[in-house]
């Protein structure tokens, strides 16, 4: 099984949103981007700026829990923009 640690941003809000799935990733984003109850719930223009793949669960987990530890946006930033990723936050 494929598991993912990404980082969206929403240019709406002008924050980013650090999460893991197992699931497929564009199914992930389209929830996330569905009027629910939550921090992502009702923006609607969440986009995918950043992606590591991992085979366990438990090491995608793990690797969100590391960069939400941050608190730094620009930290996140430096992360995202080593990968080569552009987005509108920038």
């Amino acid at each position: 099984m494929l598991c993912y640690f990404y980082i969206l941003w929403s240019e709406r809000r002008s924050k980013y949103y650090i999460g893991h799935t197992c699931d497929d990733l564009p199914e992930r984003l389209r929830r996330h981007n569905s009027d629910h109850k939550g921090f992502t719930g009702g923006v609607g223009d969440w986009t995918i700026v950043y992606t590591e793949e991992y085979l366990e669960k438990a090491r995608a987990y793990k690797r969100e829990r590391e960069v939400k530890e941050w608190k730094s946006r620009r930290r996140i930033e430096r992360l995202i923009g080593s990968a080569g990723s552009e987005h509108p936050g920038r």
